[in-house]
């Protein structure tokens, strides 16, 4: 199988990610203003996808302390909590082991009407099981055209799938790692893995960029997003899913069953 993507679709690099961008929203107020505009127009998606039994997939992958839980915070903020579930994904279970590694995948995938959204996912596969060794070389190869072939099974069957990728400089990251470490409630956050991980960086890049290259299609391309300015961050984040997720969608309220306006009503007293 060969699982180079093919067509026009330009996958991102981390190379030409403006880091700089963020710099473009210069105060809270502009912030909080972009933000709660977008919050409103992700439940508008909401609610137009749980009215019509629609699914949605939200991927959020990226840098240890680049932003990916403060990005899910304010894209549910205000959605309705019955129409999504968040899936934090760690190491494999022994008994997950075991199965195939999209296996605890299959099993988490939206049902009509809801959104799923996985903070890190499957691509654990091709970034850390590779750099780290936890996967055979021909494992984690083979893994590049599983993966597409994965994701294209779930948008033949109405899907749709966004994903994610919070890049922040080694710079920001060591920022970040500090401020965890001098903060008491913020240090639960900071693990050996983390640490570790930053010493084998330029590997990390070498994998995330073949990622980039052999899974972003043109069905579901891979949103590089520049996120050394967390406000930047958030406002790019919640503005890529509120696009992807409701293109060609009628975000409109279903129209109310007449017979339940006139029996409220009468009910409320509102004719008398």
């Amino acid at each position: 199988m060969n699982d180079v993507p093919k067509g026009d679709h330009k996958p991102p690099r981390l190379k030409d990610l403006d880091l700089e961008l963020g710099r473009s929203i210069v105060d809270k107020e502009t912030y909080e203003r972009q933000l709660s505009a977008l919050q409103i127009q992700v439940l508008r998606v909401q609610q137009a996808y749980f009215h019509q039994g629609l699914r949605g997939i939200i991927v959020f992958e990226g840098w240890d302390a680049g932003g990916k839980g403060g990005c899910i915070r304010r894209l549910t903020e205000k959605l309705d909590p019955r129409g999504f579930q968040v899936w934090p994904i760690a190491a494999p279970t022994p008994e997950e082991i075991g199965r195939h590694y999209l296996h605890r995948f299959w099993t988490r995938l939206p049902t009509p009407g809801t959104l799923a959204i996985f903070d890190r996912s499957w691509y654990g596969r091709v970034l850390v099981e590779r750099v780290e060794g936890f996967a055979e070389e021909s494992a984690w190869k083979r893994a590049y055209g599983e993966i597409n072939e994965f994701e294209r099974m779930l948008i033949d069957d109405g899907i749709r799938i966004v994903k994610l990728f919070l890049h922040i400089s080694p710079e920001e990251q060591l920022e970040r790692f500090t401020e965890r470490l001098e903060n008491p409630f913020k240090r639960w956050k900071l693990t050996a893995d983390d640490l570790r991980n930053r010493q084998k960086r330029p590997d990390y890049e070498k994998a995330i960029n073949a990622m980039f290259r052999k899974t972003s299609t043109e069905r579901a391309p891979w949103h590089g997003i520049p996120a050394n300015q967390k406000w930047y961050a958030r406002v790019s984040v919640l503005d890529t899913i509120a696009t992807t997720l409701g293109a060609g969608i009628d975000l409109a309220p279903p129209p109310i069953n007449p017979e339940i306006v006139r029996g409220a009503r009468k009910m409320l007293g509102l004719d008398m």
